[in-house]
């Protein structure tokens, strides 16, 4: 889907992690990270414990996330559940190279695999 709704090119995002998490949420860790394409705020993927990216679109009703993974730029479309495409949001595009995935790497549990959706 191509479309312009959904997106503010000039919005940053909201840090280099699920801000969910990072204050204070359970599980306090993720997997890989989405940015919302309208509004920045950086939650965990539906894979997370936390599904947070999905809570922000539900409580917020934000139609697009984005990818917040290094070298990814794919966008979602909850409208439609699937694929969108739309313009280059505001820098940095992703967390940074070096942080660990899953993250942050002190939280992680010893079990993480067995805890995944």
């Amino acid at each position: 889907m191509s479309d312009t709704e959904g997106f503010d090119t000039s919005v940053p995002p909201s840090g280099e992690g699920c801000a969910d998490c990072l204050d204070g949420a359970s599980p306090g860790w993720w997997v890989h990270l989405r940015r919302c394409a309208q509004c920045g705020h950086i939650g965990c993927c539906d894979t997370s414990l936390g599904q947070h990216a999905t809570a922000h679109h539900d409580a917020t009703g934000h139609p697009v996330i984005q990818s917040f993974e290094p070298g990814e730029d794919w966008c979602f479309d909850y409208r439609t559940g699937g694929f969108a495409y739309g313009p280059a949001l505001a820098p940095p595009t992703s967390h940074p190279r070096d942080q660990s995935v899953p993250g942050p790497a002190d939280r992680i549990p010893a079990d993480w695999q067995n805890q995944l959706h």
